[in-house]
């Protein structure tokens, strides 16, 4: 496990997990030396003629004029007691490297584990629910950093001073390490043994619980129409509940679980105790008093001790899961390009003998396919479902890659280290037009900073879309605000938004993806028609719309047909 967790941890983090380290160390040195200082107090109290022939001890009483032993002790405790102050404020300063750290790392893990899943392409995103990429992206590294690192450091640093103290007491009094020992290191382990599966099925059973919630909820929402009318509702709630009654059942049970460590460390105390009793029926009566005082300022301290890290153990096995989720991330897929390069279409774009397939096994869903679009063309590509017009699409977007062929864009080659720049001069419409819960404006010039976007041109491809007179209507025109998915625009309105968008860009090649199937006849005839005038004004713009039914396809000059192999 321990290597697992270094692997997540990106290299740019390493200097400073070392720092975190250290810091670790120092705070388990100070804790070890605050309850220290209060044996030599004790000792003042029950002993001191034993600690005054001591000559360290002399020297400092000598150095000090103390006229007597009261005012040797009220010297000393003060001193400690300023001394425990300070180590409290400088534990303070250096826990602030560990949470910067832990909440940094946090952020860093959150945006790689986005930008990974977002890389690995339409396919992996397609065949994984968004609601689980989405909760693991927001909660997994959440609970990676506050449920398995922040445990971690906390068993070390409880740890050192635990060894450091019992190693101390042993030059004091060996009897009353033993005990401490015997008290409490087998109060872990029983601990451990007992619940360390159980957390580990828990924590599993408990990420299923919620990913089931998230997915209900989004689901519901995001298709509340179909729900409502097809009276789904209650099917849906009932898996909710279902999950929820799951949920809260293993929340009960690590509650549970997590007041064990009280009672099991104050029956080892009160164990410990009775041992102690019962050795010191054998021991002179000045020694049973140091040793019962000596194990009683060691377990005053190492009570909390033992509870944190029975604590922390069980966070860790609670959250093993977040582990495998992030080891999962591909070590080189934190950037993300940027380029604002274009790749031109000034002659053709070649398709050359590409086939297709969704996976090893599966059958081919195109089989050498070859064609040629010169630019300025109007192209449509027919074809029955399943004939695999969207796979071609997806293919010429360079959202797919073929394990066969190549396309060429005027010679230059069509692969990831040129899908970016090609991405940049398109313009694409699909049938169901991608919409921000945002103003209209935002959403026609889509990835621009509100800023940096060109009014203008805004206004520009308005006008050639044929939106002039639906951003009048709007209460604040441009400026609007269309609703979550575009719930508060048409179907036909929405196609021309997406047409707008399309355009914003100036591209050389514009794609339409079944962009006018979901339409009544008027809509879409109106929809062509303003595609076709805007063709016949921008003549230099290539088109290629694909469609199953040859009226979507009326403004195309050449119609290429797809047969189902």
């Amino acid at each position: 496990m321990f290597r697992k967790i270094v692997n997540i941890i990106p290299k740019d983090f390493h200097p400073r997990a070392l720092v975190v380290a250290i810091t670790v160390l120092l705070r388990a040195i100070l804790n070890f030396f605050g309850i220290a200082m209060l044996v030599p107090l004790l000792m003042l109290i029950l002993d001191f003629e034993a600690l005054q022939a001591n000559p360290i001890v002399t020297e400092v009483y000598n150095l000090l004029g103390c006229k007597s032993h009261s005012q040797f002790v009220i010297i000393s405790a003060v001193a400690i007691v300023c001394f425990i102050a300070l180590k409290n404020a400088t534990n303070l300063w250096l826990y602030n490297f560990e949470r910067n750290f832990t909440y940094d790392l946090y952020g860093h893990l959150s945006r790689k584990l986005y930008i990974d899943y977002y890389h690995r392409g339409l396919l992996y995103v397609a065949d994984h629910n968004s609601t689980e990429l989405s909760r693991n992206v927001n909660f997994v590294c959440l609970n990676f950093v506050i449920g398995i690192l922040k445990p971690s450091m906390a068993i070390v640093g409880e740890i050192i001073p635990f060894a450091l103290i019992i190693i101390a007491i042993i030059f004091y009094d060996p009897t009353a390490s033993i005990l401490l020992a015997l008290t409490f290191v087998p109060a872990v382990w029983i601990y451990y043994s007992f619940v360390k599966e159980r957390l580990h099925r828990y924590g599993q059973q408990e990420n299923q619980a919620q990913r089931e919630k998230f997915r209900n909820v989004a689901e519901s929402f995001r298709g509340y129409v179909d729900v409502e009318i097809s009276n789904a509702f209650p099917q849906i709630i009932s898996a909710f509940d279902n999950a929820t009654d799951r949920l809260v059942t293993l929340r009960k049970r690590d509650a549970t679980l997590s007041t064990i460590p009280q009672g099991i460390t104050e029956t080892s105390l009160a164990a410990g105790m009775a041992a102690l009793i019962i050795v010191g029926a054998f021991m002179p009566e000045r020694k049973i008093g140091l040793v019962f005082g000596l194990f009683a300022v060691a377990a005053v301290r190492l009570l909390p001790s033992i509870r944190n890290i029975l604590t922390s153990l069980t966070a860790i096995r609670y959250n093993l899961h977040t582990i495998d989720t992030l080891s999962e991330i591909k070590s080189q897929s934190h950037s993300v390009e940027d380029t604002q390069q274009r790749i031109h279409l000034r002659k053709q774009m070649e398709i050359r003998n590409i086939s297709f397939r969704y996976s090893e096994n599966a059958s081919n869903i195109l089989n050498d396919f070859s064609l040629t679009i010169k630019q300025g063309a109007r192209v449509g590509i027919r074809g029955a479902s399943g004939a695999g017009k969207s796979t071609l699409m997806n293919i010429m977007l360079g959202l797919y890659t073929p394990y066969k062929g190549e396309i060429l864009i005027d010679g230059v080659k069509l692969d990831h280290s040129t899908r970016r720049m090609w991405q940049n001069n398109i313009g694409y419409v699909p049938q169901n037009v991608f919409l921000l819960d945002s103003t209209l404006i935002e959403n026609i010039a889509l990835g621009v900073d509100s800023d940096q976007i060109g009014y203008d041109r805004v206004m520009e491809v308005v006008e050639m879309a044929s939106l002039k007179e639906f951003v009048e209507r709007l209460p604040n025109g441009l400026n609007s605000h269309i609703g979550e998915a575009g719930c508060r625009v048409s179907g036909g309105e929405r196609q021309r938004i997406g047409i707008a968008r399309a355009l914003y860009k100036r591209p050389d090649i514009l794609f339409f993806d079944e962009a006018t199937s979901s339409l009544d006849r008027a809509t879409e005839q109106s929809i062509n028609s303003s595609i076709e005038e805007l063709s016949a004004q921008n003549s230099n713009i290539t088109i290629v719309a694909i469609a199953h039914r040859e009226s979507s396809l009326e403004y195309c000059d050449q119609i290429i047909n797809i047969e189902r192999l």
